[in-house]
């Protein structure tokens, strides 16, 4: 990873304007924010920027309103979830650049924070217009990114600013940045990775590149119901991509060419019916089940087997859970090797990290997400550094 500078590379700061890209896109219900995790992730940017006598002027994006002004995805609807979180007070700003900018600007004083309007109001946000860009920075004197979830996107507030204002990553954004570095920039082998979830063809690019990288890769959830079809195992009525089984061949012979060792369960627990608890429930080996059952989750000694997996590692990357763990007892395969994975993070033998909503929801619900080393929040962007793929929003501070 090329080196990036961060908020500890700032000289004197003070009565400077720091524009902030940070994660407000919130989840909310009648006008209030539901949930502030994502507030919380930006506090430390805020508090040391303010702390060194910034202006901070705050850059999100809310919702999808396609370069219109929208009131139902105005950012003024966070303010007071941002002031609850940050213990100050907020100004709201319902522009991104132009006079009205330069005249808060001019009204906060060294310390103070204001937001500004959603970007996506400006249609040269998402083209990333040169225009917009120079428009946003000619009111700031450096820019910060603290949005590694939308660093993905070559957007003017992502990635445009970084490259006409002196550009650092944020706190969370440096913690993010050097997690993955430790899971698959320059690991400690072995490395396992764990990848779950419904289909094969959502993450084709993330197998094909991890096989390369890693010594273990661990399929679950619907996923491997199509590498078991593609090797002559009869799945049932699983949720299954047949015509993916060329594609799932030709991912185990690069493993195998890579010396990656691939695990898929050989127990398997099924039932006819996807219903909490069913009468149909049954552990059997996955060569014994019958026509009309579905498989839902790894069985337990396959869980135990993956666990020894881990104990062997030094480096685990998981994204995905290993059977339909929203409903029990689908959950115990993804509860159990989580909770090894926990341990072993706990004892400092293993650094793990993990990312993406199902998984961040499954380790949540193990009651292990404390213990991992580091759970990223973000969806997309990590989903595309799993596959290799150089991020705008990073690869801009970096230039």
């Amino acid at each position: 990873m090329s080196a990036f500078k961060t908020i500890d590379d700032l000289g004197d700061v003070t009565g400077k304007v720091a524009l902030v890209r940070v994660d407000f896109n919130l989840p909310m219900q009648d006008g209030l924010v539901t949930d502030d995790t994502r507030i919380r992730a930006a506090v430390p940017t805020i508090r040391d920027l303010t702390a060194k006598g910034a202006k901070v002027l705050l850059l999100a994006h809310f919702g999808r309103p396609k370069g219109e002004r929208n009131p139902a995805m105005s950012l003024s609807l966070v303010v007071g979830a941002v002031e609850k979180v940050i213990g100050k007070e907020v100004m709201f700003v319902p522009e991104v650049a132009g006079d009205i900018v330069a005249q808060a600007v001019g009204i906060l004083r060294p310390g103070d924070v204001a937001i500004l309007e959603n970007t996506r109001f400006w249609k040269g946000e998402e083209k990333n217009d040169p225009e917009l860009v120079n428009a946003i920075a000619a009111n700031g004197d450096f820019y910060v990114n603290d949005a590694f979830s939308a660093a993905h996107r070559a957007h003017a507030s992502t990635e445009g600013l970084a490259r006409v204002l002196p550009a650092y990553a944020g706190r969370s954004m440096q913690a993010e940045l050097e997690a993955l570095d430790k899971a698959l920039g320059t690991p400690v082998k072995p490395v396992a990775a764990v990848v779950g979830g419904a289909k094969v063809s959502s993450k084709l690019d993330v197998l094909t590149h991890l096989v390369a990288q890693v010594d273990h890769l661990i399929i679950g959830g619907g996923m491997a119901n199509t590498f078991l079809a593609a090797k002559g195992v009869d799945v049932g009525k699983s949720l299954c991509e047949h015509d993916l089984a060329p594609t799932a061949i030709a991912i185990l012979e690069t493993a195998d060419k890579s010396g990656c060792t691939v695990h898929l369960p050989y127990e398997v627990v099924v039932s006819k019916e996807f219903a909490a608890n069913p009468a149909s429930l049954r552990t059997c080996n996955v060569h014994e089940v019958a026509a009309d059952e579905m498989i839902l989750d790894a069985g337990p000694s396959a869980a135990e087997a993956l666990g020894d997996v881990l104990k062997t590692c030094r480096t685990l990357v998981w994204n995905g859970p290993l059977g339909a763990f929203e409903m029990a007892p689908f959950d115990a395969a993804t509860v159990a090797l989580a909770k090894t994975a926990a341990a072993l993070t706990a004892e400092g033998s293993l650094t793990s990290v993990a990312g993406g909503g199902d998984t961040v929801a499954a380790l949540n619900h193990a009651g292990v997400a404390a213990d991992f080393s580091y759970i990223s929040t973000a969806g997309g962007a990590f989903l595309e550094w799993m596959e290799g793929k150089e991020l705008p929003g990073v690869a801009a501070l970096s230039a």
